[in-house]
């Protein structure tokens, strides 16, 4: 199958900037406004809800008919304000509510922004592998104060990532992976430079070099740059691993099953790339992505093996299914020598963070305190959240090795995601701020504005950052 244009197998709602006369209204309402909210219902939707027992319990909606039957409306509940948890993003399961049409807010959810995000971001459906896909014609009148253009933005960077992730292996190779990058570039007139194959050792990427040389398509050090030379620099770093075995260590089959997603760092990546670029923030941008499938064959790389490293160090390989943070050691090194104002990795890297925080919450590390709380109230601000985990000192020790300047697994059971972290951070000296986030790419379950399937994780929170800090 010839591998798309990213972007174009989805399913999307259409947001209109102005009124449509026929536009058929949408009421919120919370268990405790419910009764005022019914009052000002027209009197056969009233009645009709009364019949129903519906009462406004969050989540739930009801299509309400007009006198002569026809559909006149619906009525949505949202979360009373002081609930045990408030979903952002709870109006997005409106969109499954919804038949086709026009449709409008006749009154404001507590955020409307984040109401018309969430039902965008609800219309995404990967369909490239279907013979018949679903095709829906639902539009939506912005409610007044909405950012149309932020929406869209939003929602094609995070579509780009979740098309990406949810791509079987057999269509997204390393070279896929550096072809949606270059797609990617060529849209916002972006530079991108590539090192592949035997290359890589030459060109001082021996850790990329190492874990993908086994596989069939060459592995590969994709370096995509963008913006003004004198501008701020943000340097965004995704682990591009497009399958995973395990290597020589192989996995279980039930645990290859989602190795899919095992390069949705690089998908977060380039979704927050595309949304600072059609932003036109003014900083520096960078994306660096090693590219490589961790397979097995006669001169995969070993248990025990020694390997140098871009930044000098030697690393024992202690177990050859930690290959994430091999290639992003690499790749931080390289995005570390211009010593960038801003410096953020993302990685599908270990399954101790899924133990620690769950699917849904993933841990990010730095050093910085002011970086550490602007990325906390970032991600709950537009509801990508994340939750910061220790870069224990004590814990370096886990690291060590007896032949080579670090091994690059803990020697033990225990804080596997933060040795992880702790590890990447030995190639990270001169970025004046910098933050990894272990992310896990993928909803196991539908959510309100999350499909089951690839998720980009922490890339509004990206984008979020780099506009607070540097402006738009």
């Amino acid at each position: 199958m010839t591998t798309p244009d990213w972007g174009i197998y989805r399913v999307t709602l259409k947001l209109l900037r102005a009124p449509e006369a026929d536009a058929l209204p949408v009421w919120f309402a919370t268990p405790d406004s419910w009764e005022e909210v019914s009052a000002a219902l027209p009197a056969t939707a009233r009645a009709f809800a009364a019949a129903q027992g519906y009462a406004a319990a969050p989540g739930k909606g009801l299509l309400l008919p007009g006198p002569d039957g026809a559909l006149a409306g619906a009525v949505f509940g949202l979360e009373n304000p002081d609930a045990r948890h408030v979903d952002p993003f709870l109006a997005g399961s409106l969109y499954a509510l919804l038949p086709d049409g026009v449709w409008r807010f006749a009154n404001a959810p507590r955020d409307p922004q984040m109401a018309v995000l969430a039902m965008a971001l609800a219309g995404y459906a990967f369909s490239r592998y279907r013979s018949k896909a679903k095709s829906r014609e639902l539009r939506l009148v912005a409610p007044g104060g909405v950012d149309v253009a932020e929406v869209n933005r939003i929602v094609d960077g995070v579509f780009l990532a979740r098309d990406l992730i949810n791509t079987p292996a057999s269509d997204m190779t390393p070279a896929d992976l550096e072809r949606a990058a270059r797609n990617l570039a060529a849209r916002f007139g972006a530079e991108v430079s590539c090192v592949a194959g035997e290359a890589l050792v030459g060109a001082g990427f021996p850790l990329v070099h190492a874990v993908g040389r086994a596989a069939a398509t060459a592995p590969r050090l994709i370096d995509m740059v963008w913006g003004r030379a004198d501008a701020p620099k943000v340097t965004l770093v995704g682990k591009g691993v497009t399958f995973d075995t395990g290597g020589l260590d192989i996995k279980p089959s039930s645990a290859m099953l989602l190795m899919k997603k095992d390069m949705g760092g690089a998908a977060a990546a380039l979704a927050a790339a595309q949304m600072i670029m059609d932003a036109g923030l003014p900083v520096r941008l960078r994306v660096i992505i090693p590219a490589v499938e961790n397979a097995i064959s006669g001169n995969a790389f070993r248990p025990g093996d020694v390997l140098p490293s871009r930044k000098g160090l030697t690393v024992e390989i202690g177990n050859t299914d930690a290959e994430g943070r091999l290639v992003l050691a690499d790749a931080l090194a390289l995005a570390d020598e211009e010593a960038p104002q801003l410096l953020l990795d993302f990685a599908t890297l270990t399954g101790a963070a899924r133990v620690a925080t769950g699917p849904e919450l993933p841990p990010f590390y730095t050093r910085d305190e002011a970086l550490a709380a602007d990325i906390a109230a970032t991600g709950m601000a537009v509801n990508d959240p994340v939750w910061r985990l220790p870069l224990w000192g004590g814990y370096e020790r886990l690291l060590d090795s007896k032949i080579a300047d670090v091994n690059h697994v803990s020697s033990g059971p225990f804080a596997g995601s933060i040795t992880a972290a702790l590890f990447l951070g030995r190639f990270v000296e001169k970025a004046a701020a910098w933050a990894h986030f272990d992310i896990y790419a993928w909803n196991p379950s539908a959510r309100p504005g999350r499909p089951e399937g690839g998720e980009a994780q922490a890339a509004r929170l990206a984008y979020a950052l780099a506009r607070a800090r540097y402006g738009a």
